[in-house]
This record gives structure tokens, sequence and C-alpha cells, in this order.
């Protein structure tokens, strides 16, 4: 065995040599893995071996680049072009062998071995675009030639793994190995590979399933015209496009590189990649909590209780039968748990992502009961998910309290009110915590994590793996009202409405937020979710937008009207009798109406965001402003490619840009503009929203 570096060995097995890389945790292409790799092949090459096999140690094939290298200085080392030239234009046939994952960086490696050979379990894909880049090594140019255009589109675009059984039906792989047996199997197929004279198969010299896609310019405006809604507002997506059309356009291989390095420093210095790969780290680092240590031992969670059958009820607990967990749902009444265990099947059975015999497992594990004593005496975790009144609350905890067995974590889905109130009413408030799902909660990924001032450190460690467990994005946040992100929407909500009494209509108010990168505007929301909620009629006197709204029937989509007028499909449009009704309000208010820019929208719905943010992380409601955009990016709509509303402010200009414009909103408007003392001392400071890290 000849050691290349401390990464990488160089091995013989009869006439075929094989390279090891050993790079924990998954083989990413540090430094010293492309020197090893590049000092590896040369080696290799220059021996009297007829065959290179190439596997890697640990989980992984190579996941990917170090991203972490990524705007750091760089020391001397072979570039990832380097290692490529060598392997593909090696003397002798490289076989590249595949288990865990080859992404990104990893795949582009291997599209430049000659063969790959690949465990059925192992992965493929070029990812990068959820970092808002593109393969920065050729991958747009060779994937293409591989699998196609229409396939290479799909996968760039969306940063799909594809399973190993897929990628041999594709031709991305040119042989399955049994589960196990990779080395084994790399080793005779590189032995075949001699034996038979096999070519060497360089990728970037074969042009056939280009040629095909030539003269055919409809098969890319027809797939930006699929996707324009789901590309909207993303700068990767069009990129990766581009590459591929380069690809087929391009007179040679070298002049489609040339326009993917172009394109990929365009990414790569641009807002949007920074925003989306300081993401990527920020959602690893909510999972850190300073002073719970990562052996902190769990609690066992093997059946789960839910208090109430609706619609957030019902989506919880099928993210807890989704991985096997035993639910039972409890309901005061036989009709309204009838309906919620229907809703459960039927939003199963109307999923396509399951298979009818794991719907059918899950719909099993998920019972109802109309005694609590009864179904939660041996549960380990429940969660009540009633309407939000504190009385309510704190009944039920009174009788969990009396219910539940030692140990049992009492959970509330609240979303504002305070938690340590309702486990004062227990004799365990350290079994107490807040699990804030957002609706509908068997879709949206952020759970928010409550912790009150009792919660022992075990329950908080344990509800941060189990939010990993059932496939949420979890954050730890203090108790204050609101939490951490509807505390943050009250900010926007509160200008969205005041903005409406200035002059700015409803429409124009959700179009600069909805072309800011949100899904919909406040007001688009509202009609969507439904403006007759917490409504009631006979307490109505028009003394409110929203009163007058429903008074007259309109009371969002559902009725065909609301803030806006809809047609039979639901296309919403500006409406006079919303209009004419704001003018009235105003012309009530003794205001004078004005008209208002679309960056003083903008600024007046997102700095007070910011500025409550800093309030928030100033009292400790939050760990690190990281957290913040966390919350935000999964709970709320905020565009993944502007980070969040922390990473926000400093891409416009840092706190001292939002404490100005505060302070110029606080003299014209008042005391709800009031900039928090710790913004103040950030500017002071010098410092900027990244610096808040707990």
């Amino acid at each position: 065995m000849t050691e290349i570096n401390a990464v990488t060995t160089l091995t013989r097995d009869g006439d075929v040599a094989i390279i090891t890389l050993n790079s924990p945790p998954v083989n990413a292409l540090s430094a010293n893995v492309r020197n090893g790799l590049f000092e590896g092949f040369k080696a290799a090459g220059a021996s009297d071996a007829k065959a290179i096999v190439l596997i890697c140690e640990g989980r992984t094939f190579i996941a990917g680049a170090d991203i972490s290298e990524f705007g750091a200085p760089g020391k001397p080392s072979a570039s990832l072009f380097d290692v490529q030239e060598m392997m593909e234009n090696s003397p002798k046939p490289v076989i590249a062998a595949i288990h865990g994952t080859a992404l990104g960086g990893g795949l582009e490696v291997a599209l430049c071995a000659h063969y790959r050979v690949a465990v059925p379990s192992a992965r493929l894909g070029l990812p990068e675009v959820a970092l808002g880049l593109l393969p920065g090594a050729g991958g747009t140019q060779r994937l293409p030639r591989v699998v196609g255009v229409e396939t290479a589109l799909e996968m760039m675009t969306s940063g799909r793994h594809v399973p190993a059984p897929e990628a041999f039906k594709l031709g991305l792989v040119d042989e399955l190995a049994e589960e196990g047996k990779l080395k084994e199997a790399a080793l005779a197929f590189a032995n075949k590979c001699v034996a038979e004279n096999r070519p060497l198969v360089k990728i970037s010299e074969n042009n056939t399933k280009l040629e095909a896609a030539k003269g055919h310019p409809e098969i890319f405006a027809n797939f930006r015209k699929a996707n324009a809604r789901k590309f909207r507002g993303f700068d990767a997506p069009e990129a990766n496009i581009k590459c591929i059309e380069a690809a087929v356009n391009s007179a040679t291989f070298e002049e489609g590189l040339k326009a993917e390095r172009t394109l990929f420093g365009g990414l790569m210095s641009g807002a949007q990649s920074a925003a989306q790969r300081y993401y990527f780290f920020a959602e690893r680092q909510a999972n850190k909590i300073p002073g719970i240590a990562d052996d902190t031992p769990v609690r066992p969670i093997n059946k789960v209780g839910i208090i109430g059958a609706g619609t957030m009820g019902g989506g919880i607990a099928m993210n807890f039968a989704n991985v096997g967990i035993e639910v039972v749902i409890v309901e005061q009444q036989q009709a309204p748990l009838d309906k919620g265990l229907a809703t459960i099947r039927s939003n199963y059975e109307r999923s396509r992502t399951a298979k009818p015999e794991e719907t059918a497992k899950r719909i099993g594990l998920i019972t109802g009961s109309l005694s609590m004593e009864e179904a939660f005496k041996d549960v380990d975790l429940v969660i009540e998910a009633v309407f939000e009144r504190m009385d309510v609350k704190k009944d039920i905890f009174a009788k969990l309290d009396a219910i539940c067995k030692p140990g049992a974590i009492l959970a509330t889905n609240t979303s504002g009110l305070n938690i340590d109130e309702i486990a004062s009413v227990t004799k365990r408030p350290q079994d107490v915590i807040g699990l804030h799902f957002f609706s509908p909660a068997n879709v949206m990924k952020l759970l928010e994590i409550v912790r009150a001032d009792h919660t022992a450190d075990d329950v908080i460690q344990t509800s941060m793996k189990l939010a990993k467990k059932i496939g949420k994005i979890a954050a730890l946040v203090g108790v204050c009202p609101g939490f951490v992100g509807n505390r943050i929407l009250g900010q926007r909500q509160r200008e969205a409405q005041k903005l409406v009494m200035e002059g700015a209509m409803p429409w124009d108010v959700d179009r600069v937020l909805y072309d800011f990168g949100f899904p919909m505007g406040p007001f688009a929301m509202s009609d969507l979710a439904g403006l007759d909620i917490g409504w009631v009629k006979e307490k109505s006197h028009g003394e409110t937008i929203r009163d007058v709204l429903c008074e007259a029937d309109r009371r969002g989509q559902k009725t065909g009207a609301g803030y806006y007028d809809y047609d039979e499909n639901r296309v919403a449009k500006p409406s006079p009798f919303t209009e004419k009704v704001i003018h009235d309000f105003i012309v009530k208010s003794g205001a004078n109406p004005r008209k208002i820019s679309d960056e003083e929208i903008l600024e007046r719905c997102i700095f007070p965001m910011i500025n409550e943010g800093v309030k928030i992380l100033e009292e400790g409601k939050a760990i690190r402003a990281s957290d913040v955009d966390v919350v935000w990016v999964n709970g709320y709509g905020w565009p993944v490619y502007r980070g969040g509303p922390m990473f926000y402010g400093d891409l416009v200009g840092g706190p001292a840009v939002v404490l100005k414009k505060m302070q110029e909103f606080e003299a014209k408007m008042g005391d709800q503009f009031k900039p928090a003392p710790l913004l103040e001392k950030l500017v002071a400071e010098g410092k900027t929203f990244a610096d808040l890290k707990g």
C-alpha cells in the first residue's frame, strides 16, 4: 500500500490499481482530497496496472464540494479540473465505485471516469441549484451527454438525487453491484474492461444525445414555461438551463465549458447564492443548542396522543404515522372525531408519494377516542391542539398532569400563549414544552420548539431529535407573545394595514411583497385563509375594513370575494368594492390619502420585522440571528434566495442602514418604529446582524 497523502491510498489487486479515498465525514472535495486524487491517478497511471478503480471509505462516495472553502483564501492544491483531466485522459480504464451519494462535484468526478459501478442504494445528482449555483466543473456539459437534454434539465433544476437503479436505466451507471460487495464488483468490472479491451469512454466526446436536441429550441421554451411558477425569483435554475442550451448549441465541449464557467462565476459572486449558502449552514446550526450536549439522553417516543381532531390535530398526527409512530387522537364528541379521521384518510388516499400498502399502514397507526383517561395513560408524548384560549388549555393540562405516566412529555401547539402559565397548573413543569406546528401541519416544514422556564434539557433534546425524525426543520425559541415567527409577522401585518389607510391599495402592498419573493402578500393570504376567521357576526358593527367586507359576505376566496374579486377559477383581480370601502374609512378618519412608492411599502413592511428580530435576540427568545431566518424561510415563505430577515438586513447595508430608516420612520410616524437598543449597540460597535450568535 502506498500512502498518497493523509486521505488517499494506492493499492493493487492483480492488474487493478485501487485509489481509496477516506476523508470523513463525506469525502468532500477539499484541497487534501483533490491533491490526493490528482497524485493517486498520476501514480496509478505511471504504474504497470492495467485498470484503475476509485472507491471511497466511510458512508459515502464523494458527496460534493467542500462548501467551507467557498470564498475562503485558497491554498496551493490541484484544482478539480486537474483531477478530472487526469482521470478522463488516463491511458487505462478508470472505474468509479459508488455507494452512498455521488452529488455535485462528486458526480462531476464520477462523470470523468470511463465507467461507473454503483450499489442499488446509492444516489446520484447535481443539487447545486439549492445553493443558488450550477455544477461548475463540467457537470452541465457532461450530464446531458449521458442522460439526454430533457432529463438533465429536470435533474439540474430540481437538484433531485437519482436512485442508482434509475441512474442505471438512464446510462449514468454502467453496472449495479450487490449491496455490500461494491469493491468486488468494481474489480470484476475493471478486469472485464481489460479482458475485453473496452474503449475508454470519454463523455465529453459523446454528442449523440445533444444532436437529438439541436434545432429544437422549443424543448427549452416549453421547460421554462412549465416551471415558471416554481422558478420565480430564482437566478440559478435559469443559469442551469442556459448551460444545457450551451451544451446543445456550442461547436465544442470546451466552448460549452466556457459558458458554464462564466455563468457559474456570475452566480457565485451574486447575492442569491450567498443567501442560499448562508441558509444551508443556518439550518444545520439551528440544531445546535448551547448548553445541551449532543449526547444528552432522549426519552423514547413510541406512542403519541393528540387532543383535537381538527385540521391542525389531524395534520400533526400524520407526521408521526408517516414514520411508524402510533397515534391516538382524542375529541369530546364522536362527530368531529369521525370527521377528523375521515379527513386524515382522505389526505392519505389523495397522496401520490406513498404506495397503497404504505398508506394503509399509516392510516392503521392512527386511532380515535373520546376518553383522555383511557387514551393517554400510556402515551410518551401528548400534544394539545385546541383553539387559542388560555382557560381551555390550562384545564386540559391539569387533566393531563393527572392522567399521563411519569416522564411523558406534555406539549402545546399554541401559536403564542404563555407556556409558563400553562405549565404552572401541572406538578411537572419540567415536562412541558411548546411544539408549534404550522398549517397545514402535514406539509409545512417548520416546527417552533418553545422552551419554557422549567423545561428539562432532555425534553428539549427529545423534541429536537423527534422533529428531525418526522421531517421537520426545528428552531428552539423562548416564551413571548407570538414566539419568534408570529411576533415578527405582527410587525408586517400592522404596517400593511396602516399603508392601506394612508393610500396604498391591498393589491399594491401584495404586489410589492410578491415581487420581493413571498408566495403571496398579506391581503391575498387573508382571502385564502378566510376573512371570517375569528370574526363574529353578532359582534360586528362595521368598525374595521374586515368587518365591512365580512358583513357584505366577502369572506375570501371561498365566497368569491374578499379584499379581491375572484372569477370561477379563483383568479384574483382588484375590487372596486374594496377600494370604495377603504376610501370611505380614510375619509371618516380625516386623513389625506397619498401616493405611496413601492420602496416605502417594502421598507415599511420589512425593516420593522428586522428590528423586531433584534429585540427578540436581545431578550434571548431566539438563540442566534440565523435561527430567526430559519423560522421565516420555513414557516412564512420568506424567499430563501434572500436568506431571511436578519441576513437581508446585512444584505441591504447592515445595522446602520436599518437604524437610520427606523429613526426616520419613528420621527414621522411614532414609537412603533422605535429602534431596538441592541440595534443601536450593533451600529456603535460596527457589528453586523450575523454577529448575533447567542
